[in-house]
């Protein structure tokens, strides 16, 4: 076996440093030519805006119920079975539609009565003016009679006593006349509270049929056929679905700044659209309870809106400073909000935390944020302002 001299341990070692050395300089340019690439990325051009302080408007919330602009109770005017009730709730009805027929049968007697009750009165005017035109005519006859005596008398060609009985029966006539005319003036105020009667029992009878006062839906049904109908009861809810109306309570101490007229947004539902309103009403009597205002604002028609759901409106409050972000600038994905911010001309992903475009957290004043972010922006990608810059909050927008 060949033996190993004092000089060969250090010949191996030299050879084992110069092998790691060889490996070091491989390693380091591999690394070099991984990093080559990157550090010969064009930088992406983008436009920046500043997280600046900005006057924003205050908000007051709001919430409340949509209610229809117009709702009937539909009740009985009169104590009477219920016969048919032909709509349900969800019925769209047309003004004059047929809701609920009550029985009608010892009303219509009652009309067929009352009817016939006019027709006799009518009869009994008739005789009463046919007595008194022979009364008047009896009245004629005994004047020209008295007349013609009077004036033998004169002549000594009638006696006293002729005289006397064609007084009397003047006066008699007369006071058939006067009677016939009493009896005639009764017969037609007979006639006319037949009339009246008639009329009544008329407008009763109709009670037994209750229509739509206008156009809507039936949103609630409180009786069944067989039931007593009493005046006051409800029978159906109806409302108007062309026009609705959202109801809120503000606070006594906001109510100043909201007016008749104003638009504001509303918000339906758990939605985030907003539609415009229009303040109708402010309830001029505080409520000693809640010390709130009862403010009405009128909805534009809108498919899918209905009564009783949720609603808030959103008041202009008093303007406040604020940090804000452009909303351009904002990148959502699922629960997590983010801008891109540029750091030395590398972008840099920042969480945030905003309501709408306020700064709760996560931004600092002067901060620049990447406008729209274009494709292929991403954390510690570099970045160009070749854009044009947006110098203020307002640019930004």
């Amino acid at each position: 076996m060949k033996q190993i001299t004092a000089n060969q341990p250090i010949i191996v070692a030299g050879v084992i440093a110069t092998l790691l050395m060889s490996a070091a300089l491989a390693g380091c340019s591999a690394r070099q030519a991984a990093a080559a690439p990157a550090d010969a990325t064009a930088p992406l051009i983008v436009s920046i805006a500043p997280v600046a302080m900005t006057d924003v408007a205050g908000a007051i919330d709001a919430g409340g119920v949509v209610q229809a602009r117009t709702t009937a109770t539909i009740t009985s005017r009169i104590l009477a079975p219920v016969r048919e009730v032909r709509v349900s709730p969800g019925d769209r009805v047309r003004e004059g539609q047929t809701l609920i027929v009550l029985d009608s049968d010892d009303l219509a007697a009652g009309a067929r009565a009352a009817h016939s009750a006019t027709l006799a009165a009518e009869q009994g005017a008739k005789a009463a003016a046919a007595e008194l035109l022979a009364a008047e005519a009896g009245l004629a006859l005994a004047r020209a009679s008295h007349d013609r005596i009077a004036s033998l008398q004169a002549k000594r060609s009638a006696t006293a006593q002729e005289l006397d009985d064609a007084t009397a029966a003047l006066r008699s006539a007369e006071a058939r006349v006067a009677g016939a005319s009493a009896r005639t003036s009764q017969a037609v105020s007979a006639v006319d509270s037949a009339r009246a009667a008639g009329d009544r029992a008329n407008t009763t009878h109709s009670f037994t049929t209750i229509a739509a006062p206008f156009d809507g839906t039936i949103t609630g049904k409180m009786v069944e056929p067989g039931n007593m109908a009493s005046p006051g009861i409800p029978l159906l809810r109806l409302e108007d679905t062309h026009g609705f109306r959202l109801e809120v309570r503000v606070d006594e101490s906001r109510i100043g700044q909201i007016r008749n007229d104003d638009i504001v947004p509303v918000f339906l539902g758990t939605g985030t659209t907003s539609i415009a309103g229009t303040v109708t009403e402010v309830s001029r009597a505080v409520e000693t309870d809640v010390r709130a205002f009862l403010v009405k604002i009128a909805l534009p028609d809108a498919d899918g809106l209905r009564s009783g759901e949720f609603g808030k409106a959103r008041f202009s409050g008093t303007p406040r400073r604020v940090l804000t972000v452009p909303s351009s600038a904002i990148v959502r994905r699922g629960q997590l909000t983010s801008v891109f911010v540029v750091d030395q001309g590398i972008a840099r992903v920042r969480l945030v935390s905003l309501s709408e475009s306020e700064v709760l957290a996560g931004l600092t004043e002067s901060e620049w944020v990447i406008l729209s972010p274009p494709d292929g922006v991403a954390d510690g990608r570099r970045v160009s302002t070749g854009g044009r810059y947006a110098s203020s909050w307002e640019a930004g927008r």
